[in-house]
């Protein structure tokens, strides 16, 4: 089988993106990749590592999609981009199972949703990161910005598919959703919040567990967290900014007095350990869940190490059969509101 790499997609790109790949190759040995890009370039970089040559294809694409561009317009325009021309192949090839691009999420979204096509009867697909939480877990976040303006009937949809998510990649064998809302009460919420509410309450695909607030999000009390794109998106950015803004208060604290320094010192371990449990690169990147073949947006300015877990995460979830399971459970629910 073979992940399809978007090169050229990246603040790092192409030679983070390309290295992540290789390193993608040491770790597992049952995948191709195919990397995208200005092909002069790419070879330029494959010119100078050791790897197995079988397994890499390089596909020539020498426009890019930058952040300046507008997504709709750009898939539409450069039509000779290293992300158009990823999706084309990732569509056209059977045996391309799955894609990784740290390019421009708006046009990464775009393209999954134009290029590659939706699951059929998902209404729309929806992107979904996994965060940290207290407990050691993690969290499924759905939806986080694909959709700023939601039906209660997509939310229901989030629900379903966020469930899939949890069980395929982090074994949650019951995945607790709930509901991101103003206040834990049933009748708490705004009018989409108040609609969806019943509706994911008599949904039997997921295990609801009803209304939460956003200071809960990493309690490791849920395991998806359903909300509307927009909703989703602040969260996400809110719990980001607040991160960094407790770590630079604490490293201006510390560097302020001597002995807070000799005091850090022994607390090493513990702030290495909270590092590497909020360190994004380990986690790979957001699934945009509903589209037909397993797409991963990695962060804008991963590195090699972020590339090598989004396609170790981008192996994972197709080899534990993520789109079969989301179209299993999509019939469940279609058979439920028949009957």
């Amino acid at each position: 089988m073979k992940i399809v790499l978007d090169a050229f997609g990246g603040d790092h790109a192409p030679e983070e993106i390309v290295k992540g790949g290789l390193l993608a190759l040491q770790e597992a040995a049952d995948f191709s990749l195919v990397l995208v890009g200005d092909e002069q370039k790419i070879n330029a970089i494959l010119a100078e590592e050791s790897y197995d040559k079988a397994r890499v294809e390089v596909v020539h694409a020498p426009e890019v999609i930058t952040n300046d561009d507008v997504p709709t317009v750009a898939i539409k325009q450069k039509k000779e981009s290293s992300l158009v021309v990823a999706f084309r192949y990732l569509k056209e090839n059977e045996d391309a199972v799955g894609m990784v691009s740290a390019g421009s999420t708006g046009a990464v979204l775009t393209g999954g949703l134009f290029l590659l096509g939706r699951i059929r009867g998902i209404d729309r697909p929806a992107l979904c990161p996994l965060l940290p939480t207290l407990k050691g877990g993690q969290v499924a976040l759905i939806d986080c910005g694909a959709n700023v303006d939601c039906k209660p009937i997509n939310l229901v949809q989030c629900g379903m598919m966020g469930s899939v998510y949890a069980r395929v990649r982090c074994g949650v064998e019951n995945p607790r959703v709930a509901l991101l809302s103003n206040g834990t009460e049933d009748k708490k919420g705004n009018a989409l919040n108040k609609e969806a509410f019943p509706l994911l309450k008599a949904c039997k695909s997921i295990n609801f567990v009803g209304n939460m607030e956003a200071r809960e999000a990493l309690s490791g009390d849920y395991d998806v967290i359903v909300t509307d794109g927009f909703a989703g998106n602040i969260l996400l950015k809110g719990i980001e900014g607040a991160a960094g803004m407790v770590t630079k208060m604490l490293k201006t604290e510390i560097y302020s007095k001597t002995r807070f320094k000799i005091a850090a010192l022994g607390l090493k371990p513990v702030f290495k350990k909270l590092k590497t449990t909020m360190d994004y690169n380990r986690v790979g990147g957001a699934l945009f869940v509903g589209v037909q073949k397993v797409l991963v947006k990695s962060h804008g300015s991963s590195k090699r190490d972020a590339i090598l877990a989004s396609i170790l995460q981008t192996l994972e979830v197709h080899k534990r059969g993520m789109i079969e399971s989301i179209k299993e459970e999509l019939a469940k629910m279609t058979a439920e509101e028949q009957a």
